[in-house]
């Protein structure tokens, strides 16, 4: 995604760009009210890690996780044709449609429920614009690839969401999933009110935990440690919090899983888990 000259160029080649945060703190919070913020007559965004003209060196990413962009879109409005490399980028379509163009030929149209995945590689050039008649809700994610210097990719895929973890990206495109030149795994669910979701990860892995929409009381067992003295972590995550967890620290597999409680008007989650 790229916000053009009104709020500044994000580098598309960010493979050098590491988390200040993410290897050592067991548990890191990232409230929706203190993410960055980009608004123009046509775009209101949201960014979780430095992006554009924002910049944040705490918050340069999480792992090899290094946006993840909330962006509502004006009908008739858009991104014109702009660059990548060296990044695998994802969109999660939440509401409207988004049509896409780029210079491999594709020409398509992304609605709510689908998930667009492109590996940018040694250089792609695309357009985003909401051709729909009424505002579009996107999560445009950007992920660190392995190596760099591959050939681009393009895929997209629609997703039927229930109260479980429905696998978006796995590295072998397992249980219906769409791969990325990354071993990094993306679900989504929709939990109902009140029903309880296991954050249960791959032991030593980090993980990341964004909520869409609705809220989600936190479910933490006894020991897990807060980002700090000062910062106790919230006992509910609403709308744009994220939360990364994880590491070589996980508690061992004896205890409790973490895990989340939706709240009253149910949830829409993402979930990551990084390598």
């Amino acid at each position: 995604m790229h916000h053009g000259t009104t709020i500044g160029m994000a580098s598309a080649n960010t493979t050098s760009h590491r988390s200040s945060a993410s290897p050592n703190d067991s548990v890191v919070w990232r409230p929706a009210a203190e993410r960055f913020h980009s608004q123009l007559d046509w775009l209101d965004s949201w960014h979780s890690f430095s992006f554009a003209g924002h910049h944040d060196p705490a918050w340069m990413g999480f792992g090899p996780l290094r946006v993840i962009n909330d962006d509502t879109i004006a009908p008739g409005r858009g991104f014109g044709m702009h660059p990548h490399r060296d990044m695998e980028i994802i969109t999660v379509m939440v509401e409207g449609q988004l049509n896409h163009r780029d210079s491999m030929g594709h020409a398509a149209v992304l609605r709510a429920g689908e998930v667009q995945r492109m590996s940018a590689g040694t250089g792609i050039v695309h357009s985003e614009v909401n051709a729909g008649s009424t505002p579009c809700r996107l999560l445009q994610i950007w992920i660190e690839p392995s190596r760099g210097g591959i050939g681009p990719a393009y895929g997209q895929k629609p997703f039927r969401i229930g109260g479980q973890w429905t696998p978006l990206i796995d590295p072998n495109g397992s249980d219906g999933a769409m791969a990325i030149e990354r071993p990094v795994r993306l679900w989504r669910a929709q939990p109902q009110p009140g029903q309880h979701l296991p954050l249960q990860l791959t032991a030593g892995a980090l993980g990341w935990l964004q909520v869409i929409s609705g809220s989600a009381a936190l479910r933490l067992p006894a020991t897990e440690p807060t980002p700090s003295p000062s910062r106790a972590l919230p006992q509910v995550l609403s709308r744009g919090d994220g939360l990364g967890f994880g590491g070589p620290t996980q508690p061992p597999e004896a205890e409790p899983t973490p895990g989340l409680q939706a709240g009253a008007d149910g949830a829409d989650l993402l979930l990551f888990e990084l390598a």
